[in-house]
């Protein structure tokens, strides 16, 4: 179930960013030969006027295939050169680099402004601590072999109370947690906690070593709760939420790269592949389906901010090369052009796949 819906959520994500390359693509009158969900080989395909439109087997990407995005002789020199994206105008060929991401942007925003309507669930930051309902601690990683790895407790399960002896606490903060568990005398913790819709209760003997310098019981934790809106600040207050997460990413992304550069290799283990994404949409989904949809506004973010990047094979890339363009007042060599997309196509497969091989390495040392 979890790899239908990291495919689905994949799937509409790609979607959404070709369809604002299509479009705009559309509105400047420039060809559009294929609109395409996926890799080939196909599974589906259907030529709709002048556009084939296909869903393919390979769910781990998409393109829109633009006349004249890749120059050629025929594109930039045959009978249908005028309606070319290399002849397009310069100011065309930006908005429509950008539009996929531009799409990315809008669709988190909206997915985050219906989410604040209806009531959405996520981890508390301080600017909403003093707005949210149904405030529970929620279990955000379990260490392998600790004594709540022995005892049960997954990531995702919600304290609903805590007791160490005569201390009893319902509804504790993540502090509170802490606070029992550090100073329990006879090391005996129990914990009442939800996992979905069945509750359930478990005693667990705190153990030194597990953190430094106090007892602990080798658990991670959040605080959750409910954040709901009026219909119009909901729209509001999810600007300014994709605004800063945007940031937020965009830093990580640059922090990343510059690290990598350093050598800080220990960096990539910070890294998800497809195989990380997919367990995190399987625990997203766990908690809640409003808390889905705030992960996948954040994948969007995601998927927005790295596009943004100025690497070949990238929309930023690509813009960087039309920036270029216009100062230098003359084109690239296409066999240029293209070398170099090929060439950063080729290195971000292959951090994929170095990523997904790390990303299998720690689902089997789980």
């Amino acid at each position: 179930m979890t790899i239908i819906l990291f495919i689905l959520v994949l799937a509409v994500l790609i979607f959404v960013h070709e369809l604002g390359h299509f479009a705009t693509a559309k509105l400047f009158g420039i060809r559009v030969d294929e609109f395409a969900i996926g890799f080939p080989p196909a599974i589906f395909c259907k030529k709709i006027g002048e556009t084939h439109y296909s869903l393919n087997m390979v769910p781990l990407g998409g393109y829109v295939k633009i006349f004249g995005e890749d120059p050629d002789d025929e594109s930039m020199n045959g009978p249908e050169s005028h309606r070319s994206f290399v002849n397009a105008a310069k100011w065309k060929q930006i908005v429509i680099l950008l539009s996929g991401i531009s799409m990315n942007i809008i669709f988190a925003w909206l997915l985050i402004s219906i989410s604040f309507n209806f009531g959405l669930q996520t981890f508390l930051e301080d600017q909403y601590k003093d707005k949210a309902q149904n405030v529970s601690v929620i279990v955000l990683s379990v260490q392998k072999d600790s004594p709540s790895d022995k005892a049960g407790l997954k990531e995702g399960d919600s304290i609903s109370a805590i007791e160490s002896g005569s201390t009893k606490i319902i509804s504790p903060t993540v502090s509170e947690v802490q606070s029992v568990i550090a100073e329990s005398k006879d090391n005996n913790i129990k914990i009442d906690y939800k996992r979905g819709d069945a509750t359930s209760t478990v005693n667990i003997l705190t153990a030194s070593g597990v953190v430094e310098g106090r007892k602990a019981i080798g658990i991670s934790m959040g605080l959750m709760g409910t954040i709901k809106f009026g219909f119009f600040q909901s729209f509001y207050e999810g600007a300014k939420l994709t605004f800063l997460e945007a940031v937020t990413i965009n830093k990580a992304i640059y922090s990343f790269i510059f690290g990598a550069f350093k050598g800080e290799t220990a960096l990539l283990s910070q890294v998800a592949g497809p195989v990380g994404i997919a367990g995190m949409v399987g625990q997203a989904s766990d908690i809640g389906f409003s808390y889905l949809m705030g992960f996948i506004a954040m994948i969007s973010i995601n998927l927005a901010m790295l596009n943004l990047v100025p690497f070949p094979a990238l929309d930023g890339g690509r813009v960087l090369f039309v920036m270029i363009e216009l100062i230098i007042r003359r084109e690239i060599k296409p066999a240029i052009a293209n070398w170099l997309n090929l060439i950063g196509f080729g290195l971000l497969i292959s951090l994929m796949l170095f990523v997904t091989y790390k990303d299998i390495l720690r689902l089997f040392a789980r």
